[in-house]
């Protein structure tokens, strides 16, 4: 597998969707993951993050706009449990949430889940987990999405990465590019470079979504030792 620049991905590709990113800083001190978010209807533009407990929402910008499909974009995609942080593109978060509160795994938790029924997109729903522990730190990504296009079967694939090397990671996105219909993400997330600075990363990520479609932005870096965490957010709208 060939080793990717974030920036040179986002740039070639007018709309990935949304997109998490997730590996280690370069300088090995932190667990880093990122979560963007691209509209391309107005009901998708109308959305920032805001801070809810240790993670994120995704709320609406102009409350006066009517929301189209409001279940499928308004959502909670970061929560923290314990030493875990779940990042997803959708309502998923509570459902790994809730099943790992339970004792079931990443993926037993995301059993119950499929893509989203939005035809004809049938938008992948992505996620990952970040869990570290005593000093020690590793990260589980999944997709399910429909079968080539086909509703009536899901595909799941989940991809575990143990002790992750220092500036690498792992990137997944809804979408291989513009399109109608949008086509599924295809492969294993991409492996990519990560940077050491968390500043330096956030702006990198933001200057390379695409103007029209970007939405908002997400960014933490995870101090693997002591578990304190640094968050930066981007919104468009403001």
């Amino acid at each position: 597998m060939e080793l990717k620049n974030l920036a040179t991905e986002l740039s070639a590709n007018a709309y990935p969707g949304r997109g998490i990113v997730i590996g280690k800083s370069a300088d090995g001190k932190y667990a880093v993951t990122a979560y963007f978010i691209m509209g391309r209807s107005a009901s998708s533009r109308n959305r920032i993050f805001s801070v809810e407990d240790e993670g994120i929402r995704t709320e609406a910008y102009d409350v006066n706009t009517l929301l189209v499909a409001p279940e499928l974009i308004i959502y909670r995609p970061v929560r923290v449990l314990g030493n875990c942080t779940i990042v997803t593109n959708g309502d998923q978060t509570d459902t790994v949430y809730d099943g790992m509160s339970e004792g079931k795994t990443f993926e037993e938790s995301l059993r119950s889940r499929k893509y989203e029924h939005d035809a004809p997109n049938y938008t992948p729903r992505i996620s990952g987990v970040m869990e570290i522990e005593n000093g020690e730190y590793n990260y589980s990504m999944s997709i399910l999405k429909s079968n080539n296009g086909n509703p009536d079967a899901c595909n799941r694939y989940t991809y575990s990465y143990s002790n992750p090397v220092a500036g690498e990671g792992h990137f997944i996105h809804t979408y291989m590019q513009d399109g109608n219909p949008l086509p599924s993400f295809e492969g294993e997330p991409k492996w990519v470079v990560i940077d050491k600075d968390i500043d330096e990363f956030t702006d990198m990520l933001w200057s390379n979504l695409n103007e029209d479609n970007k939405v908002s932005l997400f960014v933490r870096y995870i101090d693997i030792e002591t578990g304190k965490y640094d968050t930066r957010i981007i919104n468009k709208n403001k």
